[in-house]
């Protein structure tokens, strides 16, 4: 079965921890009901730098890539109707969905 990664952009941080508690479960059971199609969940970055063909190196990232999810999905359709169920839009944020060579 074909892999993708949901590719998560920008989105804001909760303001109080109570709404991230209250988020986190939503994305747990997203997550959850994504069963063994959920290859690799979860998958948080941090201390993003860019490396450019210059070798300049920047400690900020191009894209606002925040992290990503690697699922297995029987189309690109599919993958794409799985993200669109995904919490992390109610956090203002994107997503992207690519297919795994």
């Amino acid at each position: 079965m074909p892999q993708y990664m949901i590719t998560y952009l920008g989105g804001r941080q909760p303001v109080t921890q109570e709404e991230g508690q209250a988020h986190f479960a939503k994305y747990r059971q997203w997550l959850d009901a994504l069963g063994d199609a959920a290859i690799s969940p979860a998958n948080p970055l941090k201390n993003t730098h860019t490396v450019t063909s210059d070798g300049t190196v920047t400690d900020k990232g191009q894209t606002g890539m925040s992290g990503y999810t690697i699922i297995e999905a029987a189309s690109h359709n599919a993958a794409i109707e799985i993200a669109q169920r995904c919490p992390f839009l109610e956090m203002g944020g994107s997503l992207e969905v690519s297919e795994l060579m």
